[in-house]
């Protein structure tokens, strides 16, 4: 595992979107796995910036996004795929059509989930993952629980990941209860994984993640079986790790 040390929020996001641009730059036609979330919006700033620049060009580049919240539509202001438009597709010249998020609308959620699973392996799998990490330790809508759950699945989501979402809503109760997220298995077999992490309140989480026992109840700790994943945090979310570990 690589480890980037950032000064700031700031810092963290332009060293995360340096691996980002690199991987389109030498593979126009790749597959980004993207997430959302407050972690990765300067991530997406600093990109839509250098594409203003004429810096990169994601016209053969496609997406697929982690997750959607069950109920939501596209044009709801709270779905991530309106999330998506409006911090990073609206403002790049990638192709809409080529940008994947689940369908929070579709009722039948084993149909979806077999139709998300399938889409991931005819795009030929991701070539780079982005990840947040949750407090509790999940990745997409992985929660903590007895079992990985390998595939793209329907969740109920944890207290504590609703109450994290709230600030979104109007009020804790508008949001949403369930979720469709890319299982462990999909993220997985990413070539590459990329996690971002900022602030005092993830460095706990982040110890126990990288630093301790590899457990359902702390989903991220999976990601110390991938052979290719890169940890960029800023100095306060990796305060508590070892300094040997850099």
């Amino acid at each position: 595992m690589k480890i980037y040390r950032a000064k700031d929020f700031r810092d963290m996001s332009r060293k995360a979107a340096n691996i980002i641009s690199a991987q389109v730059i030498l593979n126009p036609q790749c597959v980004l796995g993207l997430a959302t979330g407050s972690s990765p919006i300067g991530v997406y700033k600093q990109l839509a910036e250098w594409y203003r620049k004429g810096d990169i060009d994601f016209s053969e580049t496609k997406s697929v996004n982690l997750d959607e919240y069950c109920g939501l539509g596209p044009e709801n202001e709270q779905s991530y795929r309106f999330f998506m438009n409006k911090n990073l597709f609206d403002n790049i010249n990638i192709d809409k059509n080529n940008t994947y998020v689940p369908n929070g609308l579709e009722p039948d959620a084993q149909k979806e989930c077999r139709r998300y699973d399938e889409l991931i392996r005819r795009l030929g799998g991701i070539d780079t993952q982005l990840l947040g990490l949750g407090h509790n330790g999940h990745i997409g809508f992985n929660e903590p629980g007895a079992a990985f759950d390998k595939d793209t699945h329907c969740v109920e989501l944890a207290q504590s990941t609703i109450e994290a979402n709230r600030r979104f809503f109007a009020s804790e109760e508008d949001v949403p209860k369930r979720a469709y997220t890319m299982g462990i298995r999909s993220i997985m077999q990413a070539r590459r994984i990329v996690i971002i992490v900022s602030g005092e309140g993830k460095a706990e989480i982040v110890r126990k993640s990288f630093f301790g026992p590899i457990t359902p109840e702390v989903p991220a700790s999976v990601l110390q079986l991938h052979n290719n994943i890169t940890l960029v945090g800023d100095e306060a979310a990796l305060s508590l790790i070892p300094e040997e570990a850099f």
